[in-house]
């Protein structure tokens, strides 16, 4: 079995719901980013998922954005970035790490390098940018036990979600409404709740891949609403406006609410 999915599975036999983090490397440096990273996997997050910064982050909302602009300042690498979350993933086993990147900075090293500095530590990559169309140039990934993780939205026909749960390994990333990153939801909480219960429901005729559903978690309410229907909460711009807010005494105010 895939070492993604039989990690989370592993892990929910005896908890309703794992975390996975969110952090821009490099925000607000590259030092205080693997400080925020390390924090995380002190009070035990699940999962974290770096996010190697890019000028143009079309999934992202404006509190992630506003950190990439700034991570870009410091002038990060991905060589460096790769080697600082493979250090974590071996002083933190009981954890596993993630890349998020935008395409283009990946295509310079190509699927062959990242495949090799990747290595075994960092389990599984995700693309916002990449379609599906295109999950042939991820073999190289695949073939070192890598997993791409796709996204699915709520307006993705079911022929297209089918589509994505055929190439999916690790997980699935199940985009909780319409949008970019660190919206608020609007509306009736009932209603989405219902909603979410309903598109959660539709991918899970499609595929037996943990489900890990994210945009707009922000509040330990929004955590309970997934227990016993999704695998995984992915948290990002909520610890990022905690932060900005109280540096990493916010951060640890968040993980401790949302942990309870």
């Amino acid at each position: 079995m895939n070492k993604l999915t039989s990690y989370i599975q592993k892990q929910r036999e005896n908890k309703p719901l794992l975390m996975m983090t969110h952090v821009v490397y490099g925000y607000p440096n590259i030092e205080k980013s693997l400080e925020i990273m390390q924090l995380m996997l002190e009070k035990g997050v699940e999962i974290l998922e770096v996010q190697f910064p890019f000028s143009d982050p079309v999934a992202d909302g404006p509190t992630i954005t506003t950190a990439c602009h700034h991570a870009l300042k410091h002038k990060p690498t991905l060589s460096q970035c790769l080697k600082d979350i493979k250090k974590l993933a071996r002083q933190y086993p009981d954890s596993r790490m993630l890349l998020m990147s935008y395409l283009n900075p990946l295509l310079q090293p190509g699927f062959e390098s990242l495949a090799e500095q990747m290595g075994d530590d960092i389990v599984g990559v995700i693309i916002p940018d990449l379609p599906i169309d295109h999950h042939d140039m991820l073999t190289p990934l695949i073939n070192k036990g890598i997993s791409p993780i796709w996204l699915i939205t709520p307006d993705m026909h079911e022929d297209r979600i089918r589509l994505v749960t055929e190439q999916a390994q690790g997980m699935l990333y199940c985009v909780s409404r319409s949008g970019v990153t660190g919206q608020q939801s609007t509306g009736e909480e009932a209603t989405k709740m219902q909603y979410m219960q309903g598109y959660l429901k539709t991918i899970r005729q499609s595929t037996s891949l943990p489900l890990a559903v994210g945009f707009g978690i922000n509040t330990r309410e929004d955590i309970a609403a997934l227990k016993g229907h999704a695998d995984v909460a992915i948290v990002g711009s909520a610890f990022l406006n905690a932060f900005n807010n109280e540096g990493l005494h916010g951060v640890l105010k968040k993980l401790n609410e949302l942990q309870q």
